[in-house]
């Protein structure tokens, strides 16, 4: 084992024992290991680079780093895309921990051998790896001693991480199936430690949806700057994407010319939805509400509602209230997911549904809607116009959202977000 830090300023001899240059750099790739193995070493001489495959080292991981080749004889490497350069690339630069899901800085790198080769096995992101990179890994045995106990080596393994890598034109090079794999509240975490030029580029490189998804989670303002640096095609795409309240909340936050062209280049019927959101104040019952519900009509039989639900209801925000409406969108009752499942195939949804349903008006207050789902215990409450016809739906954490800290709100159970 040992640590890049260590390594970088070695001296390198040739054949014969006699000094060729320093060791500048590592050069790895991945193969068929799961961490990257080193591939060729970089050698300062003269004020040049000299890139020697690794085949032509004898001994990397010794105080001396020994070749078995003479400059004549080391065959060219050839640099792959892949080809990662540890000290320039990995050394000192900020990556995503997706363990943790967070932003963290390499302090230092470190190698193993596997097998008769050298690979990455993991960064060190603690105080140690910082101390031994800026030449003073001495103080971190005189912490040790002053606090009685060892400085913990802070490391993530290579399989955790993503690396911030740029192409020749400065685009984010990040490999979206760890990222994929993240919940979008992890995502906004890790956007809000990058400043707003990373966070722009990482969320470029990101698929449309996992965009929507990961504002729909992050604060308001961040969400708004990253929205701002987007092409109007992509903020278009994105906007379509997320929850019709959350993204009428969004464009409440753009300037009105913007946020119109934006409008302009949506679906229209997507956008309509956002236009009737963005009429209501933001802390009333229309202005928290959403338009994706799941619904279905009280002559149905429970076969027929869960067929129609398949196929009309994919985008309803929550599921676990149906709501029932006559052939005017007026509101008669609601049911649950599971009353629904449970009933006989031809019972008819009249028969079981609850006809007394406590609902909220366009005008109510924030305070009254979230009183409202306490009191009753709800997950969501419908929203009816003053000619009780079903407009919208307020869940549980858009209600909460701002009466309770987010950091507390950030508690609640998974279902609630």
């Amino acid at each position: 084992m040992a640590f890049i830090s260590e390594l970088i300023g070695r001296p390198v001899t040739d054949p014969e024992g006699e000094g060729v240059g320093t060791l500048q750099d590592l050069i790895a790739r991945k193969t068929e290991y799961a961490h990257p193995v080193i591939q060729a070493i970089v050698i300062k001489r003269h004020g040049k680079n000299w890139i020697v495959p690794y085949p032509c080292v004898s001994s990397l991981l010794d105080p001396e780093i020994h070749l078995i080749c003479t400059e004549r004889e080391a065959p060219s490497y050839v640099l792959d895309d892949e080809d990662i350069f540890l000290a320039r690339d990995v050394m000192n630069k900020q990556i995503i921990d997706t363990d943790g899901a967070r932003v963290v800085t390499v302090n230092d790198v470190e190698l193993v051998r596997v097998n008769g080769k050298v690979a990455v096995s993991n960064v060190s992101v603690g105080m140690p790896g910082f101390l031994r990179r800026i030449g003073l890994h001495w103080l971190a045995d005189g912490l040790s001693k002053q606090l009685g106990k060892v400085v913990p080596e802070i490391q993530i393994s290579w399989d955790d991480i993503e690396l911030l890598r740029y192409d020749q034109a400065m685009r984010l090079k990040v490999p979206r199936e760890k990222l994929g794999k993240l919940h979008p509240a992890d995502v906004a975490e890790i956007l809000a430690d990058m400043n707003r030029a990373e966070g722009h580029r990482l969320l470029e490189s990101m698929e449309i949806e996992q965009v929507a998804d990961t504002l729909e989670e992050a604060e308001m303002e961040l969400s708004t700057s990253l929205v701002e640096g987007m092409s109007d095609e992509r903020a278009a795409d994105v906007l379509e994407e997320m929850e019709p309240d959350d993204a009428a909340d969004l464009l409440a936050e753009l300037p009105p010319e913007r946020s119109e062209e934006l409008l302009a280049l949506m679906d229209k019927e997507e956008a309509a939805d956002v236009r009737m959101l963005l009429t209501y104040p933001e802390d009333t019952a229309g202005g928290l509400m959403t338009t994706e519900y799941a619904w279905v009509c009280s002559h149905m039989t429970a076969a027929e509602a869960i067929r129609y639900l398949r196929e009309n209801c994919a985008d309803a925000e929550t599921l676990f209230y149906v709501y029932v409406l006559d052939e005017n969108d007026h509101l008669e009752g609601v049911i649950s997911l599971r009353s629904l499942l449970f009933a006989e195939p031809n019972d008819r949804i009249a028969d079981f549904m609850v006809n007394r349903v406590v609902r909220a008006q366009l005008y109510d207050s924030q305070e009254e809607v979230a009183h409202m789902i306490s009191k009753y215990d709800l997950l969501a409450l419908p929203v009816v116009d003053a000619e009780n016809r079903l407009v919208g739906i307020v869940t549980a954490d858009d209600a909460l959202d701002k009466i309770i800290p987010t950091a507390w709100k950030k508690r609640l159970p998974r279902f609630f977000r």
